[in-house]
């Protein structure tokens, strides 16, 4: 996974690469940095209490990174899973501030007081809370707007770690591979990317088998 705007470009004889947006239907048509806008959107959702964001592994403690540089004050609660994999992540270079445990005496008082605090919570858990939690999710398959709200209390932030179609394309253009290798893990794009490039920049492409 990798974002263009972040990522060094190396030449390549042989490119393998990720093709999660590979389709030119994924493109983002806003340019905003969407990291100012996440952190204004849980320091609003904090004067009122607690604010629940919603992620995948990786994404979780990237918003954690945000939202500690910029300085946001409340507690961060993460479950045991999100704790152990934010450590891994530490040990890499993140600086993601202090962490408690949800099942420590402290982070449960805050939940349950609806005290001012910032719980990262994966995906996969969103529907275990109710409609009344302020309710932040981090996603990548957002590419009309920066932030959408879907409910009163409950937002969508288009962060991801993926380029979009344009980004995965001009890697290819700076990398000036002979040879494209498209990855088939995630969408199912990688044909279409594999095709894409192909067609734009005249090298040979192909998508790595289906899982």
């Amino acid at each position: 996974d990798f974002r263009i705007d972040e990522t060094p470009v190396l030449e390549a004889d042989v490119l393998v690469m990720e093709a999660t947006y590979g389709s030119p239907n994924c493109r983002r048509s806003f340019d905003r940095d969407v990291r100012d806008l996440l952190v204004s959107i849980v320091e609003e959702g904090l004067k009122s209490g607690a604010v629940y964001v919603f992620g995948y592994h990786g994404k979780l403690q990237e918003a954690m990174q945000i939202l500690h540089s910029a300085n946001v004050k409340a507690p961060f609660v993460v479950p045991e899973r999100v704790f152990h994999v934010s450590r891994i992540c530490e040990k890499h270079g993140m600086r993601l501030g202090r962490l408690i445990l949800s099942e420590e005496r402290e982070a449960r008082e805050l939940l349950e007081k609806n005290s001012p605090c910032v719980a990262f919570y994966h995906m996969s858990s969103r529907d275990r809370f109710g409609s009344k939690c302020f309710k932040v999710y981090v996603s990548g398959w957002e590419f009309d707007l920066p932030c959408r709200e879907i409910s009163e209390r409950e937002y969508i932030v288009a962060l991801s770690d993926h380029s979009d179609f344009d980004g995965l394309m001009e890697y290819v253009r700076r990398s000036k591979p002979k040879l494209v290798f498209t990855d088939n893990f995630r969408v199912g794009y990688a044909e279409t990317l594999a095709r894409e490039i192909r067609k734009r920049f005249g090298v040979s492409a192909l998508a790595l088998p289906r899982r």
